[in-house]
């Protein structure tokens, strides 16, 4: 029965046959402060699942307060971690495993950073999850990231140390990893090349406009990565729906770029 638990919620994650995943995230306060698109989370929250997402992650307390209209609609991810604007290199444990099977969670997520100082503890709290979740047949999200203070900060993009986080991940069991993109689709290629675990990468916040964003979600695919996840440009984008719509167009629908922009436009003024 777990494994059938286990695939039943990969197969919700990932419903379409194409193998390609497409996530957003609205678990930002507690990291970072309450920024612009957060302040009204209930019409955020309404707008990014109205673009049909393959699924969505949040923390517990606003899952059982905002989420129960798309709950069985469209698929939730429970955050299980969080970093603080105080600890910025550290994910403490807020959630369980078992919260997530009771708030009817397709998966839970765990943030871990790595090349650190804390990274001992970070990947023995990672693999403590992925025990549990393995237990109970709930599929595990890391978004892990090479931003440990020993690092500089130009480092943290390179591919070497991207594919070091990865592969972490991969090992402790993780089945989707979230982590940045290191700028190309070449250099992307090598980290999911040496990854045995679906990648898949955050980072809109990087991009200035919707073609910035909707070019690199078109490069990750051509990297071979399995999608994306994005958070704050989508947040914090004027139109929520159309812009979740045109990403949605490029990762399930095969659109190019400019097709995708067109749709876009087009959403845009209706």
């Amino acid at each position: 029965m777990e494994f059938m638990g286990y695939s039943a919620r990969m197969r919700r994650l990932m419903p379409e046959k194409d193998g390609r995943y497409f996530g957003l995230t609205v678990d930002h306060s507690m990291a970072r402060g309450v920024m612009r698109g957060l302040d009204t989370f209930q019409q955020t929250i309404d707008d990014m699942c109205a673009g049909g997402p393959d699924a969505i992650t949040m923390h517990k307390g606003l899952a059982e307060r905002c989420f129960g209209q798309h709950a069985g609609i469209t698929p939730l991810v429970l955050k299980c971690t969080t970093f603080s604007p105080y600890q910025p290199d550290f994910d403490t444990p807020v959630a369980t495993v078992e919260e997530g099977v009771r708030l009817g969670a397709d998966a839970v997520s765990i943030g871990c950073i790595v090349c650190g100082d804390k990274q001992p503890q970070q990947l023995s709290t990672l693999a403590d999850y992925c025990k549990k979740a393995k237990e109970l047949g709930m599929p595990v999200i890391s978004h892990i990231y090479p931003r440990g203070n020993c690092l500089k900060d130009d480092a943290r993009y390179d591919w070497k140390n991207i594919l070091y986080a990865t592969r972490a991940a991969a090992e402790l069991g993780v089945d989707l990893i979230k982590t940045n993109y290191t700028g190309d689709p070449e250099s992307f290629a090598r980290v999911v090349e040496g990854t045995p675990s679906m990648v898949a990468i955050a980072g809109g916040d990087n991009c200035r406009t919707p073609q910035e964003l909707l070019k690199m979600t078109k490069d990750v695919l051509d990297s071979g990565a399995v999608g994306v996840t994005y958070g704050r440009f989508i947040i914090q984008y004027p139109k929520i729906t159309p812009m979740v719509k045109a990403v949605k167009s490029i990762i399930h629908g095969g659109y190019s770029v400019k097709e995708a922009m067109e749709l876009l436009e087009e959403l845009e003024h209706e």
